[in-house]
């Protein structure tokens, strides 16, 4: 059968976007889609009455899925979603991600592209899982929002947030991710919506062996992917998705010596999982709990615009790994396009457009979903524990450890009953956790410096037309720190990183001697 696309030389297989400055061939392997790509452009013919071919196609790379822009002959545009191994479990991103479409077309009127074909079994004739839909009216908000004056940008921020606040006002029974009714393969329980929809597991990559490089274990607990019912139901979820990383005795890699033993990590999580339970039980904490649904990656680049009118939302794209979570989940996440950025011209002062928008964006959300604003208002140290709990394993011990150390200490003057469930550490025992804390500060500091010098995501991600610069550059940045350290002769007695070895134990890209 003759193709119906004329190859143009863009690899339809592997990832091309760029490099990682850690873990380079491990990520862009789980990147790799192998799929039958003849077999998917005959479909988007299918999909198209009066087309006979692909006039062309382009090809675009997020972190979690391979995207194909084609244009047929009879000029229709129409996009193909193929999510990478690590957007989450198999079959069910793609189901909830097409329910939740369906879900929000059916009850909101948040302008959503059409769908017109998709598949959550992998075994089909074109290889992989997919989503097949309408392309998008209008232009990105990215392309227009540098040109935008001030005005249109704070409108164009309200028209965003009339949207979202149809998804805001919907009520949900439980934590967890939508599905339809009728998927076979969920065999954990399922909280019917109605007929068509129903809450299952969280298919979040938090709670999944999807990321790279961080292998999942199970033989300390049993998944705990959700539905959740109540408030406790997730903080349990939290602290067992944290123990299901603590590795067997025997099959821990070499880490920072902040990171703590296998020990540590379940004692520690164990005083978590009582802590985050009592706060729980805080009127406070299960108001700003309520369970809510929002897009999961806000951003310019997901958001599109009329050309002619900027103010006017044409599109918002991208809802894979949407979820219900309570509200607080959300509270401290600010899209980019509110995000205040220092002034250029003026050393000490808020670029003026960027500081309107984001008053823009606090006004927006404070009046049109309360529900999210509220617990922006909160003390951010009532949620803190929840959002780091379940992360021990990637962080090492010694952040979770800080975070209950000041909870146990704010208890009181949080207003929080009865006494903290964590024992505060004894004065010696409290001094070994400040230096381990020390080189831990030391650590997240050099991979913010780091990114920010060599112009990299934190992840260590480059464009490949900057990748040998880039990788050139991270040498020298580490001969140069290597010859400071070795420099100091007489460090301070609370300086973390004091030679070779402790540079090396906390530096976040690899080396490659």
């Amino acid at each position: 059968m003759d193709s119906p696309v004329e190859h143009t030389g863009l690899d339809p297989y592997t990832y091309t976007s760029g490099r990682w400055l850690r873990c380079d061939e491990l990520e862009r392997e789980s990147r790799l889609i192998r799929i039958d790509f003849d077999a998917l452009c005959r479909r988007i013919i299918e999909l198209c009455p009066g087309a006979s071919s692909i006039a062309s196609y382009e090809k675009k790379e997020g972190g979690f899925n391979r995207v194909f822009i084609f244009h047929t002959d009879n000029a229709k545009c129409i996009v193909a979603r193929l999510p990478f191994a690590l957007a989450g479990p198999s079959r069910l991103t793609t189901n909830s991600e097409v329910a939740t479409i369906k879900y929000l077309q059916a009850k909101t009127s948040i302008p959503i592209p059409k769908i017109l074909d998709w598949s959550d079994d992998a075994s089909t004739a074109i290889g992989s899982e997919y989503i097949i839909m309408e392309h998008a009216p209008g232009i990105p908000l990215h392309q227009k929002w540098p040109t935008m004056d001030v005005s249109d940008q704070i409108r164009c921020i309200e028209a965003i947030y009339q949207n979202l606040k149809e998804i805001v006002d919907l009520k949900f029974p439980a934590y967890g991710s939508l599905y339809f009714t009728d998927t076979p393969y969920i065999t954990a329980s399922k909280l019917s919506l109605n007929q068509e929809f129903c809450i299952g597991p969280h298919c979040g990559a938090i709670y999944w062996d999807s990321n790279v490089g961080q292998p999942r274990y199970y033989h300390k607990v049993n998944p705990n992917q959700g539905r959740w019912p109540e408030l406790a139901a997730y903080c349990d979820g939290l602290i067992d998705t944290g123990i299901s990383r603590i590795p067997p005795a025997g099959a821990v890699p070499k880490r920072p010596r902040y990171h703590g033993s296998i020990q540590t990590h379940h004692e520690l999580l164990e005083y978590g999982r009582a802590v985050i339970k009592k706060m729980a039980k805080d009127p406070r904490i299960q108001n700003a709990a309520r369970p809510v649904m929002f897009h999961p990656d806000l951003h310019k680049r997901n958001i599109f615009v009329s050309e002619d009118d900027p103010t006017i939302i044409t599109a918002i794209i991208d809802w894979q790994s949407s979820s219900i979570e309570p509200a607080f989940w959300y509270a401290d996440e600010v899209p980019d396009f509110a995000q205040s950025i220092p002034d250029p011209s003026c050393e000490d002062q808020i670029e003026p457009k960027s500081e309107a928008c984001a008053k823009a964006y606090d006004i927006c959300t404070q009046f049109l979903v309360p529900k999210l604003s509220e617990p922006r208002l909160m003390e951010e140290a009532f949620f803190r524990p929840f959002r780091y709990c379940y992360r021990t394993w990637e962080d090492g011990a010694v952040a979770f450890r800080e975070e209950l150390i000041q909870t146990s200490r704010r208890w009181k003057e949080l207003g929080l009953a009865e006494s903290c469930p964590f024992p505060l550490p004894s004065p010696d025992e409290y001094a070994v956790h400040r230096k381990d804390y020390k080189l831990f500060e030391a650590a997240h500091q050099l991979k913010h410096s780091l990114s920010s010098l060599l112009n990299t995501a934190s992840d260590g991600w480059v464009p490949p037309e900057h990748w040998e610069a880039t990788e050139s550059a991270h040498k020298e940045i580490f001969r140069g720190m290597l010859q400071e350290v070795l420099g100091n002769e007489h460090p301070d007695d609370d300086e973390p990183i004091r030679d070779e070895t402790d540079l090396r134990e906390i530096w976040p890209f690899d080396l490659k001697e």
